[in-house]
Protein backbone atom coordinates (compact mmCIF):
# COMPACT_ATOMS: atom_id res chain seq x y z
CA UNK A 1 0.00 0.00 0.00
CA UNK A 2 3.02 2.40 0.99
CA UNK A 3 4.33 1.76 -2.68
CA UNK A 4 1.06 2.10 -3.86
CA UNK A 5 0.69 5.60 -2.43
CA UNK A 6 3.91 6.83 -3.18
CA UNK A 7 3.58 6.24 -6.95
CA UNK A 8 -0.59 7.72 -7.64
CA UNK A 9 -0.43 10.99 -9.56
CA UNK A 10 -1.00 13.18 -8.33
CA UNK A 11 -5.19 14.10 -8.69
CA UNK A 12 -8.06 15.86 -6.55
CA UNK A 13 -9.85 14.04 -4.45
CA UNK A 14 -13.49 15.22 -3.86
CA UNK A 15 -15.45 14.77 -0.61
CA UNK A 16 -19.43 15.33 -0.68
CA UNK A 17 -20.49 15.69 3.49
CA UNK A 18 -24.17 15.04 3.95
CA UNK A 19 -25.29 16.77 7.47
CA UNK A 20 -28.12 18.92 9.35
CA UNK A 21 -25.30 21.30 11.22
CA UNK A 22 -22.47 22.22 8.46
CA UNK A 23 -21.26 24.57 10.97
CA UNK A 24 -19.60 21.73 13.46
CA UNK A 25 -17.48 20.69 9.62
CA UNK A 26 -16.28 23.69 8.31
CA UNK A 27 -13.54 24.90 10.91
CA UNK A 28 -11.35 22.03 11.40
CA UNK A 29 -11.52 21.89 7.27
CA UNK A 30 -10.39 25.05 7.12
CA UNK A 31 -7.06 25.45 8.78
CA UNK A 32 -3.61 23.62 8.78
CA UNK A 33 -3.16 20.74 6.10
CA UNK A 34 -6.67 20.46 5.24
CA UNK A 35 -6.94 24.23 4.03
CA UNK A 36 -3.23 23.79 2.14
CA UNK A 37 -4.48 20.74 0.63
CA UNK A 38 -7.22 22.73 -0.65
CA UNK A 39 -5.44 25.69 -1.45
CA UNK A 40 -2.90 23.48 -3.85
CA UNK A 41 -6.08 21.96 -5.94
CA UNK A 42 -5.92 18.48 -4.05
CA UNK A 43 -8.89 18.47 -2.00
CA UNK A 44 -12.16 19.48 -2.32
CA UNK A 45 -15.00 19.49 0.15
CA UNK A 46 -18.43 20.16 -0.60
CA UNK A 47 -20.95 20.40 2.67
CA UNK A 48 -24.49 19.69 1.96
CA UNK A 49 -27.09 21.00 4.29
CA UNK A 50 -30.12 18.23 4.45
CA UNK A 51 -32.43 20.63 5.66
CA UNK A 52 -32.29 22.58 1.77
CA UNK A 53 -33.95 18.93 0.72
CA UNK A 54 -36.58 18.90 3.31
CA UNK A 55 -40.36 19.53 2.49
CA UNK A 56 -42.78 21.26 4.36
CA UNK A 57 -42.87 24.35 6.64
CA UNK A 58 -40.18 23.61 8.61
CA UNK A 59 -38.13 21.84 6.68
CA UNK A 60 -38.13 18.74 8.86
CA UNK A 61 -35.29 16.03 8.95
CA UNK A 62 -36.04 14.04 11.52
CA UNK A 63 -39.18 12.18 13.19
CA UNK A 64 -39.98 9.93 15.67
CA UNK A 65 -39.57 6.09 15.77
CA UNK A 66 -41.50 3.28 14.96
CA UNK A 67 -42.07 1.34 18.16
CA UNK A 68 -41.63 4.06 20.37
CA UNK A 69 -38.34 5.20 22.80
CA UNK A 70 -36.42 7.94 23.30
CA UNK A 71 -34.46 9.72 20.47
CA UNK A 72 -35.67 10.91 16.93
CA UNK A 73 -34.33 9.40 13.46
CA UNK A 74 -33.23 10.95 10.36
CA UNK A 75 -35.69 10.82 7.50
CA UNK A 76 -35.39 8.72 4.65
CA UNK A 77 -36.21 11.37 1.87
CA UNK A 78 -33.60 14.34 2.29
CA UNK A 79 -30.84 12.01 2.09
CA UNK A 80 -32.27 10.09 -0.47
CA UNK A 81 -33.28 13.42 -2.41
CA UNK A 82 -29.50 14.91 -1.66
CA UNK A 83 -28.07 11.34 -2.48
CA UNK A 84 -29.68 10.99 -5.84
CA UNK A 85 -29.17 14.87 -6.86
CA UNK A 86 -25.37 14.23 -6.54
CA UNK A 87 -25.15 11.00 -8.30
CA UNK A 88 -26.65 12.62 -11.31
CA UNK A 89 -23.61 14.66 -11.61
CA UNK A 90 -21.17 11.95 -10.59
CA UNK A 91 -20.55 8.47 -9.86
CA UNK A 92 -18.95 7.77 -6.26
CA UNK A 93 -16.19 5.62 -5.10
CA UNK A 94 -17.85 5.20 -1.84
CA UNK A 95 -20.65 6.06 -0.05
CA UNK A 96 -19.87 6.06 3.83
CA UNK A 97 -22.20 6.50 7.18
CA UNK A 98 -20.87 7.20 10.03
CA UNK A 99 -21.78 5.10 12.69
CA UNK A 100 -20.16 3.06 15.73
CA UNK A 101 -21.93 -0.22 13.67
CA UNK A 102 -18.86 0.36 11.28
CA UNK A 103 -15.20 -1.03 11.01
CA UNK A 104 -13.24 0.59 12.83
CA UNK A 105 -11.37 3.27 11.37
CA UNK A 106 -7.24 2.28 11.26
CA UNK A 107 -4.51 3.32 9.07
CA UNK A 108 -4.94 0.77 6.47
CA UNK A 109 -8.20 2.01 5.75
CA UNK A 110 -7.36 5.46 5.52
CA UNK A 111 -4.56 3.99 2.86
CA UNK A 112 -7.38 2.21 0.84
CA UNK A 113 -9.80 5.52 0.98
CA UNK A 114 -7.16 7.91 0.04
CA UNK A 115 -6.39 6.03 -3.55
CA UNK A 116 -10.35 6.77 -4.37
CA UNK A 117 -11.62 9.72 -6.05
CA UNK A 118 -14.96 10.73 -5.15
CA UNK A 119 -16.35 9.79 -1.56
CA UNK A 120 -19.78 10.63 -0.59
CA UNK A 121 -19.80 10.76 3.79
CA UNK A 122 -23.76 10.57 5.37
CA UNK A 123 -23.23 12.38 9.19
CA UNK A 124 -25.28 10.10 11.37
CA UNK A 125 -26.92 12.38 14.04
CA UNK A 126 -29.84 12.07 16.54
CA UNK A 127 -30.88 8.19 17.34
CA UNK A 128 -30.00 7.50 14.15
CA UNK A 129 -30.71 7.33 10.07
CA UNK A 130 -33.63 5.36 9.10
CA UNK A 131 -32.16 1.94 8.29
CA UNK A 132 -33.89 1.52 4.76
CA UNK A 133 -31.22 4.29 3.81
CA UNK A 134 -28.46 2.38 4.83
CA UNK A 135 -29.92 -0.65 3.24
CA UNK A 136 -30.30 1.33 -0.19
CA UNK A 137 -27.55 3.78 -0.51
CA UNK A 138 -24.68 2.53 1.95
CA UNK A 139 -21.21 0.82 0.41
CA UNK A 140 -19.78 1.36 3.81
CA UNK A 141 -19.90 2.38 7.45
CA UNK A 142 -16.85 4.11 9.61
CA UNK A 143 -16.79 4.16 13.42
CA UNK A 144 -13.63 6.66 14.61
CA UNK A 145 -14.06 4.26 17.80
CA UNK A 146 -16.02 3.15 20.67
CA UNK A 147 -17.34 6.19 22.06
CA UNK A 148 -20.79 8.25 21.81
CA UNK A 149 -20.57 11.45 20.22
CA UNK A 150 -23.49 14.28 19.78
CA UNK A 151 -23.23 13.32 15.85
CA UNK A 152 -20.98 12.28 12.86
CA UNK A 153 -19.71 15.61 11.54
CA UNK A 154 -16.63 14.92 13.52
CA UNK A 155 -16.37 12.21 12.54
CA UNK A 156 -16.83 13.12 9.43
CA UNK A 157 -14.19 15.44 9.52
CA UNK A 158 -11.89 12.85 11.37
CA UNK A 159 -12.67 10.93 7.99
CA UNK A 160 -11.51 13.52 5.34
CA UNK A 161 -8.48 14.82 7.57
CA UNK A 162 -6.65 11.91 8.22
CA UNK A 163 -7.56 10.45 4.22
CA UNK A 164 -6.87 13.84 3.05
CA UNK A 165 -3.56 14.47 4.14
CA UNK A 166 -2.51 10.87 2.02
CA UNK A 167 -2.76 12.73 -0.82
CA UNK A 168 0.26 12.91 -3.00
CA UNK A 169 1.18 16.88 -2.86
CA UNK A 170 -0.59 17.83 0.10
CA UNK A 171 2.48 17.11 2.80
CA UNK A 172 5.19 19.26 2.33
CA UNK A 173 7.78 15.82 2.86
CA UNK A 174 5.83 13.47 0.16
CA UNK A 175 7.18 9.98 2.55
CA UNK A 176 5.77 11.88 5.40
CA UNK A 177 2.37 10.31 5.68
CA UNK A 178 4.07 7.17 5.25
CA UNK A 179 6.25 6.68 8.68
CA UNK A 180 2.78 7.82 10.41
CA UNK A 181 2.39 5.73 13.67
CA UNK A 182 -0.40 4.21 14.38
CA UNK A 183 -20.58 1.18 27.32
CA UNK A 184 -23.04 -1.86 27.13
CA UNK A 185 -21.17 -3.98 24.92
CA UNK A 186 -23.86 -4.12 21.93
CA UNK A 187 -24.47 -2.19 19.03
CA UNK A 188 -27.90 -0.47 18.25
CA UNK A 189 -30.25 -2.00 16.79
CA UNK A 190 -32.00 -0.96 13.42
CA UNK A 191 -34.62 1.96 13.41
CA UNK A 192 -37.25 3.04 11.38
CA UNK A 193 -39.45 6.07 11.14
CA UNK A 194 -42.09 7.57 9.03
CA UNK A 195 -43.35 6.54 6.30
CA UNK A 196 -44.04 3.37 7.31
CA UNK A 197 -44.17 2.08 3.88
CA UNK A 198 -40.63 3.55 1.42
CA UNK A 199 -39.91 2.74 -2.49
CA UNK A 200 -41.07 -0.61 -1.63
CA UNK A 201 -39.46 -1.43 1.55
CA UNK A 202 -41.70 -1.82 4.63
CA UNK A 203 -41.24 -1.22 8.50
CA UNK A 204 -40.87 -4.34 10.48
CA UNK A 205 -44.65 -5.43 11.98
CA UNK A 206 -43.25 -6.23 15.23
CA UNK A 207 -42.29 -2.57 15.34
CA UNK A 208 -46.10 -1.41 14.65
CA UNK A 209 -47.57 -3.92 16.88
CA UNK A 210 -47.78 -1.50 19.87
CA UNK A 211 -46.65 -4.79 21.81
CA UNK A 212 -43.73 -3.12 24.48
CA UNK A 213 -42.67 -6.64 25.57
CA UNK A 214 -42.30 -7.72 21.82
CA UNK A 215 -40.55 -4.98 20.45
CA UNK A 216 -37.96 -5.02 23.75
CA UNK A 217 -37.10 -8.77 22.90
CA UNK A 218 -37.07 -8.01 18.76
CA UNK A 219 -34.72 -4.89 19.24
CA UNK A 220 -32.31 -7.36 21.63
CA UNK A 221 -32.25 -9.80 19.23
CA UNK A 222 -31.15 -7.47 16.56
CA UNK A 223 -28.66 -6.04 19.00
CA UNK A 224 -27.19 -9.43 19.39
CA UNK A 225 -26.71 -10.67 15.89
CA UNK A 226 -25.78 -7.23 14.58
CA UNK A 227 -23.01 -7.08 17.43
CA UNK A 228 -22.20 -10.95 16.55
CA UNK A 229 -21.41 -10.12 12.77
CA UNK A 230 -20.43 -6.64 12.42
CA UNK A 231 -18.81 -6.39 15.91
CA UNK A 232 -17.17 -9.84 16.83
CA UNK A 233 -15.01 -8.27 19.64
CA UNK A 234 -18.21 -6.64 21.26
CA UNK A 235 -19.90 -9.58 21.26
CA UNK A 236 -16.90 -12.07 23.11
CA UNK A 237 -16.47 -8.98 25.32
CA UNK A 238 -20.69 -9.04 25.88
CA UNK A 239 -20.75 -13.09 26.09
CA UNK A 240 -18.43 -13.51 28.33
CA UNK A 241 -19.15 -10.53 30.36
CA UNK A 242 -22.46 -12.21 31.39
CA UNK A 243 -22.50 -16.77 30.74
CA UNK A 244 -26.40 -16.21 31.39
CA UNK A 245 -26.63 -14.94 28.05
CA UNK A 246 -25.13 -17.43 26.45
CA UNK A 247 -28.29 -19.47 25.54
CA UNK A 248 -29.91 -16.54 24.23
CA UNK A 249 -26.98 -15.86 22.02
CA UNK A 250 -26.81 -19.45 20.59
CA UNK A 251 -30.58 -19.23 19.96
CA UNK A 252 -30.07 -16.72 17.39
CA UNK A 253 -27.85 -18.98 14.93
Amino acid sequence: MKFRLILRQIYTMRFDILTVLPELIESPLNHSIMKRAKDKGLLEVYLHNLRDFAVGKHRQVDDYQFGGGAGMVMKPEPIAACIEQLQQERTYDAIIYTSPDGVRLDQELCNRLSMLDNVLVLCGHYKGVDERIRETYITLEISIGDYVLSGGELAAAVIVDSVGRLIPGVLNDETSALFDSFQDDLLAPPVYTRPAEWEGKSVPDVLLSGHEKMIEDWRHEQSLERTRVRRPDLYEKYVHGDHDKINSVENLR
